[in-house]
């Protein structure tokens, strides 16, 4: 297999400790958002001191970062850019991923050494787009997630080969056009295109006839359910032989407002399964039922492969109910060591006497029965019920930094 062609795998990051994780557990490289300008304001996001760290973190390791601007920008947004656009300037980050025209021009003038990337968000679903943005001077373009494997494959054929395709291989779809969707605005006054969306595509809808206020009748398609617009997840773990054919240059996952577990799992399933189709096609084959068995190891709700083949099918959206399947809890990540304790920030609850799991960026998931628990103050307890408390714990497998801890949850 040719090094040469091997993809980019691109994992986000909402804050600076999941930086760290996602390159620890295999991305080449990370987007995050800044607390200005991108679209998820929801997300806890970074400070230009959690940049500037993350930035060094990542070129440490000899990764990369990329910082999202990608809102669409309003009058009263154009000075506040640019002066951001001076500081990220010191920063040097890889890339800037841009959708509006007018912020393209102000990233041309403040910031010219920085890289800008087209994000989906400017829907890029043509070879003539990638082509007038290559000569606008962008070095990649984040396809729509409306196009079809065949598609991009035209558009590899069609556009420079220096230009590079980043596409979205794994995460939440949305119900509108590459993201461009007015619901949340109109229902709740708050902009998903200024980063402030509320997902009410996964609300429960009913239909009300206007001469009979306060009768509500259900919205249903074929009995399955009210949840109208509610998409399944994209997952395409299973057909990276197809998108390697396809001259994608950058795996995109979506999720930048997911958990270390979400981003661990995700990061490390798709790493593997590139180095093995890589390695070799075989290996890549044999080793599907663990992609699978893994990918399944966070939060996600049932899996599509989207428009990659097609137009989807009924089966795209989940009708029934808007909750995620949930197969494991995150319960924290091991900072330091002393005296076979290991030290995590806890997340979620667990108890002396528990068996969880020991997840390593090597692939490794070892059993861990927890024997012995000391709070802060190195006082014994039996359980961690209280978010973000500082526990040590011990059990009869050794611990290490980096270690991410979890435990079977309900499915």
């Amino acid at each position: 297999m040719d090094k040469k062609n091997k993809p980019e795998l691109l994992v986000p990051a909402g804050s600076l400790e999941l930086l760290k994780v996602a390159i620890r557990f295999g991305a080449d490289a990370v987007y995050v958002g800044g607390e200005l300008y991108g679209l998820r304001a929801k997300a806890r996001n970074f400070s230009i001191e959690d940049l500037a760290e993350g930035i060094a973190f990542a070129h440490e390791h000899g990764k990369k970062v990329y910082i999202t601007a990608n809102i669409t920008a309003h009058n009263q947004d154009i000075c506040g850019i640019r002066e951001y656009f001076k500081e990220l300037a010191e920063l040097e980050p890889d890339a800037l991923i841009i959708s509006d025209p007018g912020v393209f021009l102000i990233a041309g003038e403040v910031c010219p050494k920085i890289p800008v990337h087209i994000s989906t968000q400017a829907n890029n679903v043509n070879y003539m787009t990638y082509r007038f943005w290559h000569r606008m001077g962008a070095t990649r373009v984040v396809s729509g997630r409306e196009l079809s494997l065949e598609e991009i494959g035209e558009l590899r054929a069609r556009i420079p080969e220096e230009l590079e395709i980043e596409t979205f291989v794994h995460g939440a779809m949305c119900i509108s056009y590459s993201g461009r969707c007015l619901l949340s605005n109109y229902m709740t006054g708050r902009d998903a295109n200024r980063g402030a969306c509320t997902h009410p595509c996964r609300w429960k809808y009913f239909l009300m006839e206007e001469t009979r206020p306060g009768e509500y009748f259900p919205v249903e398609e074929n009995e399955r359910g009210t949840y109208i617009f509610n998409s399944r997840d994209l997952c395409m773990v299973e057909h990276i032989p197809e998108l390697v054919a396809a001259g994608i240059d950058s795996f995109k996952i979506e999720g930048r407002m997911k958990t270390a577990l979400y981003v661990a799992v995700v990061a490390r399933t798709y790493r593997k399964a590139i180095d093995d189709y890589f390695e070799s096609p075989s290996k890549y084959m044999e080793n599907l039922p663990w992609y699978r068995e893994e990918i399944s190891k966070c939060t996600y709700r049932t899996y599509t492969t989207g428009f990659f083949f097609g137009k989807p099918g009924s089966d795209a959206q989940v009708y029934e109910e808007n909750t995620y399947n949930k197969e494991y809890i995150y319960l924290g990540i091991v900072s330091e060591t002393e005296d076979d304790f290991g030290m995590i920030e806890q997340r979620n609850k667990f108890s002396v006497g528990e068996e969880i799991e020991i997840m390593r960026a090597d692939g490794e998931n070892i059993p861990l029965m927890v024997t012995q628990m000391k709070n802060s103050d190195g006082e014994e307890v039996k359980s961690c019920p209280h978010p973000k408390q500082k526990i040590w714990l011990k059990g009869n497998a050794k611990l290490m930094p980096g270690d991410l801890l979890r435990k079977k949850g309900e499915a």
